[in-house]
């Protein structure tokens, strides 16, 4: 059964990707990111942005200013020659809601051209489909809407089943929204108008609001800086409304220099924070919705999960990542999913969304090997709080850290800040996993072969460890050692069948 199991996730692994870049020529900004790796979830190698704030002007002029052009056409020259130096295969460039409004957007996309970039004109539509994939990428289970803000436009998305489906684009951008900083009733109007006339009145009503876009997620930071949440890690991060009302009366009463001091909070994006956060209320109030979930996807990714097959969208984008880790990082490749099915029999019964973690745990069981032994524990907890996973909320990475750190040393102790994350009892849970993944690789020794040979069952009040009798010998001290642990986790005792 392992053996079958085993070889049906090998089979759904996505191939690798090409190096893949795109340029995204925004409202506010103007960036390069650079992609490698499994195609349901590549790394990002490479990551620039220049706020050249092309959509500044369109308010009073209708164009872009002379200095935001001359800003772009130096970041897309920059851009262009590290694409080439860094031997990127496809690269791909896209401009949105400023160059598709600016009178004189079309000079942009000729000086893009003339350093032998292909500028995609996305419209807004496209734009919004593209940014309801790429939460959908990162979230694979979304079922809301897509509010993706940026400085020329705001695109509004409903998605649902692992699909887009309505779309809308205003006229919103942040950029744009200077105008009603001093009569915020009329932009409450002007979200009103917008919202009624596209039919979106009401249609958040249950519904999470699913936060794209630089200024709303710096508003997630500033939560995070005032509420000292222990895990700074912006994707899935949840804001109640009641919550970003709390956070517009702080904006008002904050300094500059208090504001300045918020880590990683970009300066860039101060003076029209307030100006987000209002459109924000304002949005929230005319859907319904009640609450809102940070993505850290948005248009770019979805670009990239827009070009895969229905196969590799389908495919679970935690369990894709942890396998890519496990694979580069592990001893052995293929002892992750083995490891997975062995311990499966103690936990019978967990739920699906239970199982997957466990699953990502097993896959990331040996990233802790190469690191000195005194801190292979640390490594573990590191590596499942803070890695770049997606399709994981913070309770989540914090079972996934508890149990690397106890599959790698750290025992029944429960690190800060995990108890602040998680509960007791999933916790305890995430400790057995861990031990029954430590038992394993010591029986193993990280290779296949002995896993496939042997077996763990719970019967009655004993936890058996069950090998053929030629593998008698593989139940050395250190493995009767861990079998006496993890058999105490459960409350059980270790026996041995031959």
């Amino acid at each position: 059964m392992a053996t079958q199991l085993f070889a049906k996730r090998r089979q759904e692994q996505a191939p690798a990707s090409a190096r893949v870049g795109i340029i995204d020529i925004g409202s506010n900004s103007v960036r390069l990111v650079v992609y490698e790796g499994a195609a349901r979830l590549p790394c990002i190698l490479f990551n620039e942005k220049v706020m050249a704030g092309l959509g500044r002007s369109l308010s009073d002029t209708g164009a872009i200013d002379s200095g935001s052009l001359a800003m772009a056409r130096a970041a897309m020259a920059r851009f262009a020659l590290l694409a080439r130096e860094m031997q990127v295969q496809e690269l791909r460039t896209v401009a949105t809601a400023a160059v598709r409004d600016a009178s004189n957007g079309g000079e942009l996309i000729a000086a893009a051209k003339a350093l032998g970039l292909d500028v995609e004109l996305l419209s807004g539509q496209e734009e919004a489909t593209a940014s309801g994939m790429g939460v959908l990428s990162g979230i694979p289970d979304a079922d809301g809407i897509v509010g993706d803000l940026g400085g020329g436009s705001l695109e509004l998305v409903r998605v649902v089943a692992g699909t887009v489906t309505n779309r809308a684009s205003f006229p919103l951008g942040v950029l744009r929204l200077g105008a009603f900083r001093k009569d915020r009733g009329a932009l409450d109007r002007a979200i009103a108008t917008y919202v009624e006339e596209a039919g979106w009145q009401g249609r958040g009503a249950g519904l999470p609001f699913y936060l794209v876009g630089g200024s709303w997620r710096s508003l997630a930071k500033l939560d995070m800086h005032l509420s000292d949440y222990p895990l700074p890690i912006l994707h899935q991060y949840p804001l109640s409304v009641a919550r970003i009302g709390e956070l517009s009366g702080a904006l008002g009463a904050m300094s500059k220099s208090a504001l300045k001091g918020v880590p990683d909070l970009s300066s860039a994006r101060l003076p029209t924070l307030g100006d987000a956060t209002a459109l924000l209320i304002g949005v929230l109030k005319h859907l319904g919705s009640s609450e809102t979930i940070v993505s850290a996807y948005g248009l770019r990714e979805g670009l990239l999960y827009q070009r895969l097959s229905t196969e590799q969208r389908q495919e679970d984008p935690l369990i894709a990542a942890a396998r890519d880790e496990g694979q580069r990082v592990g001893r052995f490749p293929e002892h992750g999913d083995l490891l997975d099915a062995w311990i499966a029999p103690l936990f019978e019964g967990e739920p699906s969304e239970t199982a997957r973690l466990r699953h990502a745990a097993c896959l990331l069981a040996d990233v802790g090997w190469r690191a000195n032994p005194e801190f292979r524990a640390e490594r573990g907890l590191e590596t499942g709080l803070h890695g770049n996973w997606v399709g994981i909320d913070s309770e989540g990475r914090a079972l996934l850290a508890q149990a690397l750190f106890t599959s790698l040393g750290g025992n029944m102790r429960t690190p800060e800040p995990l108890g602040r994350l998680a509960s007791t009892d999933a916790l305890t849970l995430a400790k057995r996993w861990g031990l029954a993944m430590r038992l394993g690789q010591r029986l193993s020794a990280g290779v296949a072969a002995p896993l496939r040979r042997t077996r763990l069952a719970i019967e009655e009040d004993a936890l058996l460890l069950c090998v053929e009798g030629a593998d008698e010998a593989l139940y050395g001290d250190a493995v009767a050692k861990r079998h006496r642990a993890l058999a105490g986790a459960f409350g059980l005792h270790p026996v041995l069948e031959v």
